[in-house]
Order: C-alpha cells, then sequence, then structure tokens
C-alpha cells in the first residue's frame, strides 16, 4: 500500500488542496486523517499544514488573505516562491470536473492509512494482551474520515458567520426584488411566481435567466409546454429586443446580440405530464457529468409535472411535486424558479394573494419565495402590471410593486413605487384603464346609434307597408 499521494499524480495533489480550500464538507471530513506528508512537494505540504492548522483554530477554511500574510512570514524565498507558483496553479484548477473523484478517492486513501496505522499499533497492544486498547484503536480508526459536521455551532460560530454569507444568492435582476430577497433565490431555495393563464409566466421565468447569464452564470430551463426551439426563439427575444416573428429576417442582430452573453443556457424539452422531479435529478446529474454545473434552473413549469408519490387528489399531487422540487434544490444545491397556476378568479384582480394560488396552497407552504403577477385587460393595452410579494422568507412581504411588462420583445422591468419609473408606470395603469372605459362607453353608443338606426328603419318599412 502507497505511503504518499505520489502514484495518484502532481494534478491529483493539486485539486485536493482546491477541495481544501474551496469545500468546507470536505475539508470537515478529512482534516484529522490528511497528513502534510502524502504530498510529495514541499511547497504542497506547507499548504496542506497551513489550511489545516487554520481550520483547526478558527473552524473555518483560510480565507487568501490569511495564507498570503502566511506566505509573507517564510525565511526562505526558495519555499515562498514555490508555494506562490503551487497556489496559483491550485486556482487554475478550480473548475476542474473531476473534483467529486478527487474526494472520493483522497478519503479512501488516507482512512486505509489510518487503518493501516491502527493495524500496526495494535501488534504493540497485542503482545501486552491489551484487548480493550485494540478494540478502541480500531473502532477510532473504523469511524476516520467520516462527516464531522453536526451542525452549526452558535457560541463558536461567529466568526464564520461573519467571514461567510449564510447564502449564496442568485440575483433576478429586478433590483428591488432583490433588495426584498436579500440579494435574491439562494442555494437549496425555490422560488415561485403565480400569475392566470395568459399573463406572461414563462416571460417572468425567461427574464431571470437572460439576467442571470448575461452576468457569465450558467443556467438550464426545462420546458413543459413550449418546444425547445421556440423557447430558444423568446430568449432571442430578450437580447435583442426583436419580435420573435421577426427574428427570422434580422439574424445578424441577434448573433450580435448573443456575443455579449457572457454565460451559458441548456435548454431542455419533455412533454407535459411526463417528466417527474426525479425525471430532473436524473438529467441534472447527467448534464453535470458533462461538466455543465448549473448556477441556477428554471421549471416551466412545476403544475404540469408527473407526480410518482401516488396521491389521488390533484392538490396532494401537487404538494407532493412543490416538495419533492425544493428538496431537489437541496440536494443539488442550487435555485430553482418555477411557475404557478393562479385561480380563473384572479385574471380581473389588481393584486393576486395566497388566496388564489389554484388547488393547492401547500405550493406557498413549501416555496420559500413566492411573487405574484396581475394584469388585467387594461395593463395589457398598457404594457404594465403589478408584482405582488405573497410570502418571503429573507425579508418583508405583502408589498406590490408596479411594473412594466412588454411581451411582445420580453421587455419586464419592477419598479420602486416612489421611483420615476414606478409613478410612470402607476399613472399609465390609470390611464389605460380610462381609456378602456373610453373605449368601451364608445362601443356602447356605437352599439346604441345602430340599434335606434335599425329601429327608426323598422318604422318606416311598417308606415309604408301601412301605407
Amino acid at each position: 500500500m502507497a505511503e504518499t499521494l505520489t502514484h495518484f499524480g502532481h494534478s491529483f495533489q493539486k485539486k485536493i488542496i482546491v477541495l481544501l480550500l474551496f469545500n468546507r464538507r470536505f475539508l470537515q471530513t478529512i482534516n484529522d486523517i490528511l497528513e502534510p506528508d502524502y504530498f510529495d512537494s514541499d511547497a504542497d505540504k506547507w499548504l496542506v499544514n497551513c489550511i489545516k492548522k487554520y481550520y483547526e483554530k478558527y473552524k473555518v477554511e483560510p480565507t487568501l488573505e490569511a495564507i498570503k500574510i502566511q506566505i509573507d512570514e517564510l525565511s526562505s524565498e526558495v519555499l515562498k516562491k514555490s508555494v506562490v507558483d503551487n497556489l496559483r496553479e491550485v486556482f487554475q484548477l478550480r473548475e476542474a470536473t473531476d473534483l467529486n473523484f478527487v474526494e472520493e478517492k483522497s478519503i479512501e486513501f488516507c482512512k486505509n492509512q489510518t487503518l493501516k496505522t491502527a493495524i500496526m499499533q495494535s501488534v504493540d497492544l497485542l503482545e501486552r494482551h491489551d484487548y480493550d486498547g485494540i478494540k478502541t484503536t480500531i473502532d477510532a480508526a473504523m469511524k476516520a474520515g467520516t462527516t464531522k459536521d453536526l451542525g452549526h455551532d452558535y457560541i463558536e460560530g461567529l466568526e464564520e458567520r461573519l467571514t461567510h454569507s449564510t447564502r449564496d444568492t442568485v440575483a433576478t435582476g429586478w433590483d428591488i426584488i432583490d433588495e426584498v430577497m436579500d440579494g435574491g433565490l439562494g442555494k437549496g431555495e425555490l422560488g415561485v411566481i403565480v400569475a392566470p393563464a395568459g399573463i406572461g409566466k414563462t416571460w417572468c421565468l425567461q427574464r431571470l435567466v437572460s439576467e442571470t447569464i448575461k452576468r457569465g452564470n450558467t443556467a438550464i430551463h426545462y420546458t413543459l409546454e413550449l418546444n425547445q426551439s421556440y423557447v430558444g426563439l423568446r430568449y432571442d427575444t430578450i437580447f435583442s429586443g426583436i419580435p420573435t416573428g421577426e427574428i427570422k429576417f434580422q439574424q445578424e442582430t441577434v448573433k450580435k446580440a448573443l456575443e455579449k452573453v457572457k454565460g451559458k443556457l441548456l435548454i431542455k424539452y419533455f412533454p407535459t405530464r411526463s417528466a417527474s422531479v426525479q425525471t430532473l435529478n436524473a438529467h441534472l446529474k447527467q448534464v453535470e457529468l458533462s461538466g455543465f454545473k448549473p448556477d441556477i434552473v428554471i421549471v416551466d413549469y412545476a403544475d404540469i409535472m408527473r407526480d410518482i408519490s401516488g396521491g389521488k387528489e390533484l392538490r396532494h399531487q401537487l404538494g407532493n411535486i412543490y416538495e419533492d422540487l425544493r428538496g431537489l434544490a437541496g440536494e443539488m444545491d442550487i435555485p430553482i424558479w418555477t411557475a404557478s397556476q393562479a385561480n380563473r378568479s384572479a385574471l380581473e384582480e389588481d393584486v393576486i394573494d395566497a388566496s388564489k394560488v389554484a388547488e393547492a396552497y401547500s405550493k406557498v407552504m413549501t416555496s420559500d419565495f413566492v411573487v405574484s403577477v396581475s394584469r388585467k385587460i387594461e395593463d395589457k393595452v398598457g404594457n404594465t402590471a403589478r408584482f405582488h410579494v405573497i410570502k418571503n422568507r429573507f425579508g418583508v412581504d405583502g408589498i406590490t410593486y408596479p411594473a412594466t411588462m412588454n411581451t411582445n420583445i420580453g421587455k419586464i422591468d419592477v419598479h420602486r413605487p416612489s421611483s420615476l419609473s414606478g409613478q410612470e408606470a402607476s399613472k399609465k395603469m390609470v390611464n389605460s384603464e380610462d381609456f378602456l372605459k373610453q373605449t368601451l362607453r364608445n362601443k356602447y353608443k356605437d352599439y346604441k346609434s345602430s340599434e335606434e338606426a335599425g329601429e327608426e328603419k323598422t318604422s318606416e318599412k311598417n308606415f309604408t307597408d301601412f301605407g
């Protein structure tokens, strides 16, 4: 059995240091069984020893600033340069696709070394007939390399709370929504957009994704209604501002718009009611193996997924789907956004609250953030909408924000009520309502005029016939 990591190779050893610096769960698990002497180079040994000592003292992985300070204190210029070079190489391997494999194999190696050492120690204990000592030694070795994360120690964990964000969020791109969400939707969390049919739920979800990949993130859009190509065309509309039906005539303009997009997007279609949460789970693991790790996932939409729990009533099926979907977010450590249908009566509501969520209130209970979108006929005329925060685990809720929403070009903006844009949108809503009322009045007048004209013609005809 190898005493060092030499046979795994140079790159493998660097990837272990990557995991020590950026995977706290791995550091917690392997810290007490990983020895610096397992590594080949003196620089790697120094780095591993530095990380272990820092973790043992502060219970968190060291920051780059902390490592830099300790590097500056080194007396050997040769070692100092070697450590800096190795650290630079480590950072280049942060996005390696085989880190899970490295994690598994390195823990296995260290556990085997620990067990081997325990067996060697047991030989001396056996000669002394210290059977209790043998049992204690072997038991301790067998427990080595198991997770040490029993939970967050509140008293001892102050520095951890202060130096690490409790939520790693992905912003929506709507500043006021991100503000009330404390940065956006976090990993392991479920966000829901509620609206009646035909209001623009899919447009809202796509707007979220477009802002995400503009910033260089990666995303997966699961569609259970529209086919992949058409969903792609709608993204073309959002990025270029060109209506979907006209894109084929302005391909060069669209290409130039897409050149500015820094991130990546994968669109996957499943027929309605054919995909369960387990289907998405399997697909996510498949794409991860290919090297595609999404920062955010869109499910359009959960209400038309397949439930495999065997629930007989629709409300129970939907409740199970949303619970499984949030479980998937936690398991894959990603934020998931989806949409939900509102009741038909919500079409005439200025503000859609939780009572208008169709079929199962448990959808609201399970989700971390729920926002409704309401658009009456006059809102469609004026390209306006109202975003109402139904539920928010991260801040205030029950607030309604004016929005401009033009689904012809995929432009959706949510405004602060007090801002100039918010005031203009609110005024437009009133004007659109007055315009619609005036239009209805005119139609009614036209109808009455034609009706009266028809009565006059009938009277003349009757008088002529009588004469």
